[in-house]
Formats: C-alpha cells, structure tokens, sequence
C-alpha cells in the first residue's frame, strides 16, 4: 500500500486505466518480452512495479482475465447471500449492497497487502449458519448474530497480528497440504455439479444422476432439463478451450454457456420458470440503475447477549469455520499455483490472513456474515492469475456490480459450473505430489481429501487430516521422526473437543 501511495496509484486508477486504453495494454501480436520493453518506465513499468508482475511470469492481459474469471464464478454470490441472509429478518437489499461492497473492500485489501490473486466475499454455509442456526434455529435476532461476527472479525484480527494463524498455516505438513488441494478440487466440483443440477439429492443414494427422462415426463425440460444439458455441453466447450490452449478458455467457457443459454431461451427451448428457480437469462434494467442503500444493516450489531455462554459458542462456531475454511483455500490455492516455498510456507500469508480478518469486520458493520477467502479464487489462477493485480480486478468488478447488478445477477449457475467442475479437475492434479509410499503420510492425505466432497466443508476435511495424522503417526511410532510440531498436537486435541461439544 505505501508503494501504491509513494507512485500515486490507487485501485481504481488502475482499474480505470487498464479499461481506458485496451489497445495498448493488451496488444495481441507482441510477446510478453516485447510489451515490457515498450512500456519501459510507462504504464506497464508502473503496474509491474507494484505487482512484481514479470517477477511472477505473469502480465496484465493474463491477471485481467483471470480476475474477471474468477469474479463470474463467484459473482453467484451476489444473488444468493441476499436471499439467504433475507430470511433472517435483513433487508434483501441492504444485504446486497453489504456484500458487494464488504467484498470490494476485502479483495482490494489482499490485493494490496499480500499481492496474492485470492477473491473474499462473504462465504456460503457461514450466511446459511448465521440464518438457520443462529437466528432461526437458536432465537437470536440477526443483530446479535452480527454482533458475534464482528467480534470474530476482531479476534481474527488479533490472531493474524500475533502470528497465530500463520503458525497453524506452516505447522501442517506438505502432504497434507497437497491434499487439501486435491480435496477443495474435488469440493469444487461437486459444488459444480450441484449447482448445475447434474447432480441431484436422492432419498436412497443421497445423490444421484439428473433424469433427463423424469424431467420430460414431468414437464419441466423446457426450464431445468434444458439447463442441464447445456451445463454439460458448457464442460465440454470449456474442456476442449483449455485442451486447445486457447487463453482465458475458462472465462470463454462461462460466456459461451451462458450465450447458448440465451440462445434458447429466445429460441423458447428455455423457459423461465420462478417458481422452479429458474430466471430470465437476460439482464433486467427495468428498474433502472441504483444502489440500494444500506442503511436498514449499517452499524446494526446488538451486544446485548455478548457475555453470554451461547454468545462464545456461536462466536467460536464462526471462528472455527472461518479460520480453517480461509486456511484450507490459501493452502489448496497457493499449493497449486506454485506459490509455496521450499518448506512448504506461504510468503507474506499475514497480509492475506489480515485481509480476511478485516473483512470479516467490515462485513458485520455493513451488515453482511462472515467474509472469507472464496475457493472460487482457484478459477483465476487456473486461468494463470498470480499478483494481486487478479484480486484488484475483481474486487474493482464486485464494486462495479452495484451499478449494473442486472448483468451480474443475470449469469445463471449452469454457465459458471462447468468452470468450477474444470478447475477441480486443475486441482486434483496435485495428487501426483503426494508420497503414496508412506502410509502414515498418505492415509490422512486421503481421509482429507474424501472429507470435502463427502461432509461438505474445507474445515471438516482440514480436521480429519490433522486428527488421523497425528493419531496415526503416534500410534505407529513415527511422530518423533517426523518431527511433528506442538501446534499439530494441539490443533488434534482440539478438533477432536470440537467433535465432542459442539
């Protein structure tokens, strides 16, 4: 940040100036080599400086598009949280101002403190925790849940601060960190196919194929079948994209599935239908352009409940779920962009931790649940995003949202599942580093990996490796040569008292 402040940048310059004059930063025919040499002690030289963009093989094309990828994977958000949080009592709009602008602030905070291409915004089952557990399911008002938010916000602060939070990050073992990468991978992808409707819940299986058959039968082909299908086919464009090389082939991949989309719902093959969730997939600016105001949420926190035994659970719960999620996406993430040392250490990790935790903070006085580092980030940096200029582009994007919401709001999850499902298939690449050879390293690698997809959490997974590797490597008499750290005594002890009480 003094970097940006000593050469007179702001996000927003940035921004502004990338989208000013496109010709000349992303000039086609010319090697990266070449462009840096033309903009030697010019625009280019400027964004390289703060970015260090050379120095992570990367130039401004390649981490515009990679922000702009990860921000369409992830702009879901900005429909969902509303609707969600709505339910609670909030207003649906101030909540959908809270989101986009905490997510703003957030992003732009990684972006400068720690240069990482990693995207925050206020993150799923933590929203549907705060609604259905804390407020609906506990008889807290969301005031009060706010309020526990703001104070995880504030401890997390303190933690990053003081080294706690990057202490954990770096006492987990390399395999299990390449494992938590391969897991989020097959998270994603799960995440993917649920959203797409490939996969659908089943009394007997628990889940199981979508029926195109059923969907004919029952009339509902032209809405959710139709939808389907083109999911599938946007998998398969985005497949045959990244196979041909073809760059920014995980963006193009949204974009051309949500063009078919569009396609056939001028054709009539797809027919919106509201009370089955299905929308137009066309953007709606009937209502004109404004920004719903946030005052209904702003500064809103009740700490009348703060001293209370069910006020330092429900803070713990979103404590726990938080720091292990934001640790299990920064691991799998970095893991596999290559941004891990030699010993397995994030560099500059408190700047990205810092970001989290203030976000967290900012999130509650706006009136949002907890920011937290989104696994979506993973899609920008499939697509070779590296520097925090990634981030700014995106968090830029998330601002810009609140003026044309239409259009953000209007990208259906079957056009962005396929890149989740491709990426995964990226993720789970990171297999191969594992060492299969030693069983007390590769069993715990697998119960975190199988843990995602099949409980449905980074943190879970993130538990059930440390608990088995531990326990394991104990049991057979391997932890004195493995070195393992007090951290990881602790951090099994725990989760193994999280199991038990919460």
């Amino acid at each position: 940040s003094s970097s940006l402040h000593e050469n007179g940048w702001s996000g927003l310059s940035i921004f502004q100036m990338i989208i000013a004059s496109p010709e000349s930063m992303f000039p086609e025919t010319k090697s990266f080599s070449a462009r840096s040499a033309q903009y030697e002690g010019g625009t280019f030289m400027n964004l390289d400086k703060i970015f260090h963009l050379k120095e992570n093989h990367t130039d401004v094309k390649t981490e515009v598009m990679a922000g702009i990828t990860t921000f369409m994977t992830m702009a879901y958000i900005l429909a969902v949280n509303p609707n969600i949080l709505s339910a609670s009592g909030m207003d649906r709009g101030a909540v959908f101002t809270a989101t986009a602008l905490s997510a703003f602030i957030a992003t732009c905070l990684m972006a400068l403190l720690s240069n990482y291409p990693f995207v925050l915004a206020p993150g799923m089952g933590l929203n549907a925790y705060f609604t259905y557990t804390v407020v609906l399911g506990m008889g807290y008002t969301w005031q009060q849940a706010l309020a526990a938010v703001f104070a995880e916000g504030i401890i997390f602060i303190l933690l990053s601060l003081t080294n706690v939070r990057e202490a954990i990050f770096n006492s987990i073992p390399m395999n299990l960190k390449h494992a938590v990468s391969v897991g989020i991978g097959l998270f994603i992808a799960f995440i993917g196919l649920q959203n797409a409707k490939i996969v659908v819940g089943n009394d007997s299986t628990l889940v199981s194929i979508f029926s195109f058959k059923s969907s004919v039968a029952e009339g509902t082909f032209s809405s959710q079948g139709i939808t389907v299908l083109l999911a599938l086919i946007g998998v398969l464009v985005t497949a045959i994209l990244l196979a041909k090389n073809v760059k920014g082939g995980i963006l193009w991949g949204i974009l051309i599935t949500w063009i078919l989309g569009i396609i056939c719902q001028l054709t009539h093959l797809y027919v919106p239908n509201a009370d089955l969730g299905y929308y137009s997939l066309l953007p709606d600016f009937s209502n004109g352009i404004s920004v719903p105001s946030m005052m209904p949420t702003f500064m809103k926190m009740d700490f009348s409940i703060v001293f209370s035994l069910d006020f330092v659970v429900i803070m713990f719960a979103f404590l726990f779920v938080d720091m292990f999620d934001t640790l299990g996406t920064l691991i799998g993430v970095a893991s596999k962009a290559d941004m891990l040392d030699k010993d397995g250490k994030l560099p500059k990790i408190k700047g990205a931790l810092l970001s989290d935790a203030v976000g967290t903070t900012v999130g509650a006085v706006c009136g949002t649940s907890t920011v937290t580092t989104f696994v979506e980030s993973a899609s920008g940096v499939a697509e070779g995003g590296r520097t925090g200029l990634t981030s700014l582009v995106a968090g830029v994007l998330f601002a810009l949202s609140l003026l044309l919401s239409p259009i953000f709001l209007a990208i259906p999850s079957f056009a962005t599942a396929p890149a989740l499902i491709v990426v995964g298939y990226l993720m789970l690449t990171s297999v191969t580093k594992i060492d299969f050879n030693d069983m007390t390293e590769a069993i715990p690698c697998f119960i975190a990996i199988i843990a995602m997809p099949f409980m449905y959490s980074i943190s879970e997974g993130i538990s059930m490796g440390v608990i088995s590797y531990v326990v394991i490597n104990v049991i057979t008499g391997k932890a004195k040569e493995k070195k393992i750290s007090l951290l990881m005594y602790i951090l099994a002890v725990l989760f193994i008292l999280k199991y038990i009480f919460i």
